[in-house]
């Protein structure tokens, strides 16, 4: 029998499951969901199956994306998939040194007809946003997506308007190139939930690639699996799968060991913590759980850590990066059940 997330049920022989709270949709009907979204994506982004994931961890988690590896790979089309899948709305910014916070999040500006000053929206009012080699443009036009992206609203000229819900950035950047860049400060990068890298395709996966765009493009048949409605119904469903306290204690014993380690200068903050437990919701989710257990965390822990811990001088000298000791970090704390 198909079990509801919201139905209390007995636990069973994990420490870990135990019953949700609170209205909901089925866990299996939205692991379906979920796992049609990215077969929908995977027509287009071919062969990275892994990454389509991740990103709709990152979108049911309430959080948003950075994309970072070089020119070709395909991450804006991953975010113009994905948008269409949605059946969401879609706009791209593309980040240049001469870009201006206004140009992001709207202005205002004069009607001569009707004598009066209204509100221009930006492009951020959108449900999908792109910001394209977002390290491009200056420290700025990049502080102007953090109210955005964390309380989801934008003030212009004293008044606070609202961003559509669900609200989801997908940033993109390219790691190879250091002139005309201004990289991101700690406070943009807390804000993105993963940061997740594309990378090269098979090449049985290119070559298919190759043939499919002899023609037309595959993006351009692409039709949309869900509405707006359903994603916020999906994203309120994963709030409630079931997170048991020895769950809560291990995130929390990570964290105290990244800011203690002896190679990080930062480790993991509050807001990393917090989405480190909202993603492990999602990863449960996708394989149709309604309960959190030790390996949803281990499994988006580095994607969700490795950019927001900075290592020590000497570290980064010696070759040893942030991914790495977050790995690292994974195999020394322990997994403790009440």
């Amino acid at each position: 029998m198909t079990r509801q997330i919201s139905t209390p049920h007995t636990p069973h022989d994990s420490p870990f499951e135990i019953s949700a709270e609170g209205a909901g949709i089925d866990c299996e009907e939205l692991a379906l969901l979920m796992k049609r979204l990215a077969d929908n994506i995977e027509t287009v982004i071919l062969g990275k199956r892994d990454l389509i994931e991740s990103c709709l961890i990152g979108l049911m988690a309430g959080g948003h994306i950075l994309l970072e590896d070089v020119p070709g790979v395909g991450k804006t089309m991953l975010a113009r998939s994905l948008a269409r899948t949605l059946g969401t709305g879609f706009k791209r910014i593309q980040f240049t040194p001469d870009l201006l916070p206004s140009d992001v999040t709207g202005t205002v500006v004069f009607d001569p007809n009707e004598r009066d000053f209204h509100f221009r929206e930006g492009p951020v009012f959108s449900h999908v946003v792109l910001g394209d080699e977002i390290n491009r443009a200056s420290p700025k036009t990049q502080s102007a997506l953090l109210e955005c992206m964390e309380e989801g609203q934008v003030t212009v000229d004293l008044q606070t308007r609202k961003l559509p819900e669900p609200f989801f950035v997908i940033a993109t950047q390219n790691p190879s190139e250091s002139e005309g860049v201004y990289p991101l400060p700690e406070s943009q990068l807390d804000r993105f939930a993963m940061r997740l890298s594309v990378g090269y395709p098979h090449p049985d996966a290119e070559k298919l690639l190759m043939k499919e765009q002899r023609l037309q493009h595959p993006i351009e048949t692409l039709e949309s699996v869900t509405d707006v409605h359903q994603i916020r119904t999906m994203q309120e469903a994963t709030r409630r799968v079931t997170v048991h306290d020895a769950i809560y204690d291990y995130i929390l014993r990570l964290a105290g060991a990244s800011r203690t380690h002896s190679r990080l200068v930062l480790g993991l903050s509050p807001r990393g913590a917090l989405t480190l437990s909202r993603c492990a919701q999602a990863h449960a989710a996708l394989r149709g759980r309604d309960f959190v257990i030790p390996d949803d965390v281990k499994a988006v822990a580095a994607p969700v850590m490795a950019h927001r811990l900075i290592p020590v001088p000497e570290a980064r000298l010696g070759g040893e990066g942030a991914t790495q000791i977050a790995l690292e970090l994974l195999k020394s704390v322990a997994v403790e059940s009440k």
